[in-house]
């Protein structure tokens, strides 16, 4: 029997995927669900607490208001439209995590992003774990994106990494991607957890000691979310999501998290055979040009960020034979409130649409999440089943509840003003939106059967 108050040494055993730690052996991870991936590597609890005293200091604690900011502003890449997103440009010692579906543009668009800063700031390095440097050699030159001062390398272990950066000394450095590099130090699977926590571990103190920006391109599962540890998500400063359908050319540049700049903002490119070009000015591309209107569409205004884009939404109505149960498609919307505002519609507004088959989506390749495209999809789902089209010029505005009612979104400002920049001269809002902007009438209703009457 061991003595009494001290405690007993026993092996601990942790997870080479995610790194769980347990007291005891087990077939499978209770955090990662994975199989044959629990060893034994130690003792927990055989070390008692142990008094820590004052050391060295890297630097003197000052006023907050006397620390130097030249060495932390942004440094623009020259891309409008990803500074947007970054809220200003590249800080120099940051982490940056972009992800996003293969195929999507993700290296394209980032190789032109070095191609910019080496161009304006010094040498730059893109180091690829999945091509060799000849097949990014390749996409560079179609893009035009040659510069003195771009280096590139191919590598997958982190110590050769680290080694080109010690060669080229870059103010940028891009990883493509951080599961394909590995650390030999760290036990664990090529692109696992344990493998990619260390990587980024360890560029992120590189990053800060040289005072360099890196760019790390991550995976994502089936399910669009970032592979990896969550931990990952949360030691880097930036989290970038490029998204984008293949049948379109439109691509979207979201920052999820921004330690330096808004987290809500969005950039628009448009992705073809020169590259991923920026678009200023995207709205329209999610709204259809026609010469009259037609049935089963109505546009809306939705907000990226601090950035108003126009939108359009199209539904369709149509009988569905008298056979099972009546189809409900939607793409570009989300499904489940689609679903209430079709029951609202059909309980609220007077349509019938129980023994009918209702298509819903929008233009352009946009997902449109926000509550405030309720009102338009309404109508829309009215118009294509009476078959008579929404007015010309007209957007609709506002969230629709169950009850019927028709309830102001934020922003209704600056959406409305954007709409008039664009031409468009009559707004179905919610009462009080506010000032009509100037060659705009507004129409307000308080529920949406009263919305629906006042069009047909």
């Amino acid at each position: 029997m061991p003595a009494s108050g001290v405690k007993s040494s026993r092996p601990a055993h942790r997870c080479t995927e995610c790194g769980y730690t347990s007291a005891k052996w087990v077939g499978r991870c209770p955090e990662c669900q994975a199989w044959g991936s629990i060893q034994e590597v130690g003792a927990v609890g055989s070390s008692p607490l142990r008094s820590v005293s004052a050391g060295p200091v890297s630097a003197k604690a000052r006023p907050i208001g006397q620390v130097e900011l030249a060495g932390a502003r942004a440094v623009p890449t020259g891309i409008t439209e990803f500074d947007r997103v970054l809220g200003g440009g590249l800080v120099p010692g940051a982490l940056l995590l972009v992800a996003g579906e293969p195929g999507v543009g993700k290296s394209t668009l980032l190789l032109e992003v070095a191609h910019r800063v080496a161009a304006a700031n010094g040498p730059t390095l893109v180091v690829s774990g999945e091509e060799s440097a000849a097949q990014v050699r390749l996409r560079a030159e179609r893009i035009g994106a040659l510069h003195d001062d771009l280096y590139l390398a191919a590598e997958t272990e982190l110590s050769a990494v680290l080694a080109h950066v010690e060669d080229v000394a870059p103010t940028l450095l891009v990883l493509d991607s951080v599961q394909t590099v590995r650390s030999p130090a760290v036990d664990g699977t090529d692109g696992g957890a344990t493998q990619v926590r260390a990587v980024a571990t360890a560029l992120s103190a590189v990053a800060r000691s040289r005072n360099m920006t890196v760019i790390l391109v991550g995976h994502v599962t089936k399910d669009g979310a970032i592979a990896g540890p969550r931990a990952l998500e949360h030691l880097v400063d930036v989290v970038i999501s490029f998204d984008g359908e293949r049948h379109s050319t439109l691509r979207l540049v979201r920052a999820t998290k921004n330690r330096f700049g808004p987290a809500d903002e969005i950039g628009c490119f448009e992705i073809g055979d020169g590259g991923v070009v920026g678009v200023p000015d995207p709205s329209h591309l999610f709204v259809s040009r026609r010469s009259a209107p037609v049935p089963g569409s109505c546009v809306t205004v939705t907000m990226e960020g601090s950035r108003p884009l126009l939108a359009e939404v199209q539904a369709l109505v149509a009988s569905s034979g008298g056979g099972g149960s009546p189809r409900r498609a939607v793409s570009g919307l989300d499904s489940q409130r689609v679903a209430m505002v079709n029951a609202v519609v059909e309980r609220r507004g007077g349509v019938r649409l129980a023994d009918a088959d209702v298509f819903a989506a929008s233009v352009g390749g946009v997902r449109i999440l926000e509550p405030a495209a309720d009102l338009a999809l309404a109508l829309a789902i009215a118009s294509a089943s009476k078959d008579r089209p929404v007015p010309a010029g007209l957007i609709a505005l506002g969230e629709v509840g169950l009850s019927g009612e028709i309830r102001r979104v934020g922003g209704t400002a600056r959406r409305l003003a954007e709409a008039a920049r664009q031409g468009y001269t009559a707004a179905l809002v919610p009462e009080d939106s506010g000032p009509a902007p100037k060659g705009m009438r507004l129409v307000e209703v308080a529920d949406l059967g009263g919305a629906i009457a006042r069009l047909w």
